[in-house]
């Protein structure tokens, strides 16, 4: 087998594990809804969605590779590095507004970390400034 048959196998199977990640993706999520009975539909049906976004990205992130192995591999092409371009962007597109919706916001964004709850030992309890002038005020 040749390099051009081996990349030729490689662009296919990573294009046939793009297509199986989105219905394996698919195949779970739905398990996963159908199995979770008796809880309130609409986080069920957010946590479907979620499940379902997450599949599509990874199988549009593994379609990307496929197309540029493919194209850098066998058509070195203006023409094909155009539509390459281009199916990437659009590709890419998708994955950004696809993480939009699933995360609420950019991918470049950083997220807003939670503030973490100060621990409190319990042998060294002491009330807050605030507390203690609401006590000591009158009412």
């Amino acid at each position: 087998m040749g390099v051009r048959e081996s990349v030729e196998l490689a662009g296919t199977a990573a294009e046939i594990a793009g297509v199986a990640l989105i219905i394996g993706g698919l195949v779970v999520a739905t398990i996963r809804y159908a199995l979770v009975r008796g809880a309130d539909p609409a986080p069920r049906y957010q946590r479907y969605r979620h499940d379902l976004g997450r599949a599509i990205l990874l199988g549009l992130e593994v379609l990307v590779a496929a197309d540029i192995v493919r194209t850098v591999a066998f058509t070195p092409t203006m023409d094909s590095v155009l539509v390459l371009a281009m199916i990437v962007a659009i590709r890419t597109f998708l994955s950004w507004s696809l993480a939009l919706e699933l995360e609420g916001r950019w991918p470049w964004q950083r997220s807003t970390p939670r503030p973490q709850p100060q621990r409190r030992s319990p042998c060294s309890y002491a009330p807050s400034a605030s507390a203690a002038r609401s006590s000591s005020s009158p009412r």
